[in-house]
């Protein structure tokens, strides 16, 4: 473990604030009951941290050039979670017979909505929730069924695209599952996309049906519906029909989902799909988030889908009926789709929930009330890092207003457990007595934390093993392989790495010279990371040119993505991502930002000379190092009456934040979004010449070397953890 210095709290003002009669006292009983109860656990139980250290993946051959496979599929990749189960529909469908009557899907009753005003005025909507309501495997796939034949009885023919854009629930995954059925190609958009994204996907796949939410609906949809000339039908998934507007273009239908359902149950005689679907036709096709421009649309088959959820089901141990997952990330996400349909395939049970009602402290539930981890206590839950960074500060500001007396107790239990946890030792007194109200911010029962889409800082990930006593897989993965690649095996508790590959996939390292990173690098081969596998998808919709970019096929027909990202293998076989190849950064939300977009809109001011954006995905924000233009700069330092030396303007705090209003304002004009706009910058009083080494000879960035030149201004502006 090497990241105790960086998120264990500090004990020094603990040990000046506390007795040291008392201080030693609670460090002995802390001891004396966890050796007491830690001695059968050890002899009846593996150390956590021989396993840690075992290996969990090698390469296929001796060559550097060689895949690394998982040491459980070292034979060979694993394709499918059942015999026989070589489609989505068929998964479900056995699914629904060996489970039957079992609770599969949950959603909370809404008991009341009030208007909250808040002291500045604003106004919060508030919900007070009842308990779960659930749908067993037999109510959704009735449900499923009859609403895929009356999409059929509107039009709907087999492979041919439909698109849903919707909240997370219950409805978004019958209606995903009622397409698989029907063999339709399913078209996920992310709520969140603005209307131009929507559109474009919308038209280039061709639509004339769409799965929607009333208040989408209202809010999104109403406006854009014009611009999409091919749609006929909108179904929403609310109960109370919509409003009509008299704008619609003339032939758009308003349906409910449950019209489209009874719609189908009533043709008994067509209630069986036209055409069923095989493992290489087309499942979905997901538009991403969009980085530079418009999003893509990733075309993933039947099998691509199955594959990935194989390799990630066999990571979770004692997956199965006991468990419960609360369903809260967008579900246009591979990860969260993903993860559902593992839940969905092994008897476990889906609550459905939203970032605004999932703690009893989030923002729509009304004070007093429930939020639904509270209700549901799922036992397995996924999350982004944005998510478990904002639990990890509102726990830690939770604790700063503790009394002395109990925060440094806390602060002395998370020393005490992180020291124990490094050794491969439980702590049960510390999680009973200390981390029992932090854990029950999730319910209280959850064993297993799944974290993907941004890399998670080893002071958050280290925090959630402590705090809510669980383990925390770190996965890494993309839509283009169905999210699968790696996560960390639960028993492995070391940060800063993804895990080892899946066992439906393999990864190699290719060669990337320009970033001076080799698969022949010692003491670890390092390189552009390569996924290959069934896993794999098929390529991007109708972008023939980019697909032939991105994937390719190697002599024994199996495909590889080329994923962009840098990363080097540790002895164990497992992966840490380092670097990414082109100049496109995820931030911690999940935005992507082009840094060469972001500079290009503001190099042209005449107050800059060069500047150079940066960004990583540990945080959400983006950063800049800038050349001031030396006539400009000192005639802005005059007229705000800012007065000093080149050097000394250049290292003034209020010169910069004079700087960044005018480059924030440049940024709106050149219609930035707002997350691309630099929040903090420094300046440089010294240009960037090749002679100092942070330009190419043509005086293009060198973004590697720049980075470590500024790497304390970096720490300064982002803040150490």
């Amino acid at each position: 473990m090497n990241d105790h210095a960086s998120s264990k709290p500090s004990t020094m003002k603990l040990k000046q604030t506390i007795n040291p009669i008392i201080l030693y006292f609670i460090h002995f009983i802390i001891m004396l009951y966890t050796i007491l109860t830690y001695i059968p656990y050890y002899f009846l139980t593996e150390s956590r941290k021989g396993r840690s250290n075992q290996i969990k993946a090698q390469p296929v051959t001796s060559s550097p050039e060689s895949a690394y496979r998982s040491v459980n599929s070292l034979d060979g990749l694993a394709s499918v979670l059942y015999p026989g189960c070589d489609t989505l529909d068929k998964v479900f469908m056995f699914a629904k017979n060996k489970f039957k009557d079992k609770r599969l899907l949950g959603t909370r009753e809404v008991l009341s909505e009030e208007d909250e005003v808040q002291p500045n005025g604003k106004i919060f909507k508030k919900v007070i929730l009842g308990h779960y309501n659930w749908l067993s495997y037999e109510d959704v796939f009735e449900r499923a069924l009859n609403f895929g034949n009356g999409l059929q009885m509107l039009g709907q023919k087999p492979k041919t695209n439909i698109a849903i854009f919707c909240e997370t629930r219950a409805e978004w995954m019958i209606a995903a599952q009622a397409c698989f059925m029907y063999n339709f190609q399913l078209v996920t958009l992310y709520a969140t996309l603005g209307g131009p994204a929507i559109v474009h996907g919308l038209n280039e796949t061709e639509v004339t049906n769409i799965i929607t939410s009333k208040e989408l609906l209202q809010t999104k949809l109403k406006d854009i519906v014009s611009l999409v000339p091919r749609l006929r039908h909108i179904i929403t998934v609310d109960e109370k029909p919509p409003p009509t507007w008299a704008e619609f273009p003339q032939g758009v239908i308003v349906h409910t989902m449950a019209a489209v359902q009874a719609l189908g149950a009533k043709a008994s005689m067509e209630s069986t799909p036209q055409s069923k679907p095989g493992p290489l036709d087309i499942a979905v096709i997901m538009y991403t988030s969009g980085s530079t421009g418009l999003p893509k649309g990733v075309m993933i088959s039947h099998c691509n889908i199955i594959a990935g959820i194989t390799g990630m089901a066999e990571r979770i141990p004692r997956l199965g009926e006991e468990d419960v997952y609360i369903g809260y990330l967008p579900l246009a996400h591979v990860l969260e789709l993903s993860a559902e349909l593992v839940c969905l395939s092994h008897g476990c049970r889906i609550g459905y929930s939203s970032p605004q009602t999932l703690a009893d402290q989030s923002s729509k539930i009304k004070k007093g009330s429930k939020g639904d981890t509270s209700i549901l206590k799922p036992t397995l839950m996924a999350a982004v890092p944005e998510i478990m960074d904002r639990i990890y500060k509102n726990v830690m500001n939770k604790v700063n207003e503790m009394s002395s007396f109990q925060r440094n107790l806390f602060i002395l239990a998370y020393n005490y457990k992180m020291e124990q946890i490094s050794k491969g030792c439980s702590t049960p007194l510390c999680d009973r007595f200390v981390f029992r109200k932090v854990r029950s911010l999730l319910g209280g029962n959850t064993r297993l934390l799944l974290c993907g889409g941004a890399p998670l800082s080893a002071a958050t990930q280290r925090f959630m093993n402590i705090c809510f006593c669980c383990s925390v897989g770190q996965g890494y993965g993309l839509t283009e392989s169905c999210g699968a690649g790696t996560i960390t095996e639960v028993w492995d508790y070391n940060t800063g790495r993804v895990g080892a590959p899946l066992v439906c996939c393999e990864i190699k390292l290719k060669n990337w010279e320009e970033g001076g990173y080799f698969n022949t690098d010692k003491p670890h081969p390092r390189g552009e990371i390569l996924i290959g596998g069934q896993n794999v998808t098929m390529g991007y919709y109708k972008n023939e040119a980019k697909t032939k970019a991105d994937f390719f096929e190697d002599e024994n027909g199996q495909r590889w993505l080329c994923t962009g990202d840098i990363g080097e293998f540790d002895p164990d076989g497992c992966l840490k991502i380092i670097d990414r190849k082109k100049d496109l950064v995820k931030l911690q939300a999940g935005e992507y930002v082009s840094l060469g977009k972001v500079e290009a809109a503001l190099k042209n001011l005449s107050l800059i000379d060069n500047i150079c954006a940066y960004a990583n995905s540990y945080h959400s924000y983006v950063i800049g190092f800038v050349v001031p233009n030396q006539k400009e700069l000192t005639e802005l330092a005059r007229r705000k009456g800012l007065k000093g030396t080149w050097e000394e303007l250049c290292n003034s705090c209020e010169m910069e934040n004079e700087v960044l209003k005018v480059l924030s304002e440049a940024a709106i004009s050149a219609s930035l979004e707002k997350f691309e706009i630099p929040v903090k910058i420094r300046l440089s009083p010294e240009p960037w010449t090749p002679e100092t080494g942070l330009v190419t000879d043509a005086f293009k960035l060198k973004r590697k070397e720049l980075k470590t030149h500024y790497q304390a201004d970096i720490e300064r502006m982002y803040g150490r953890k």
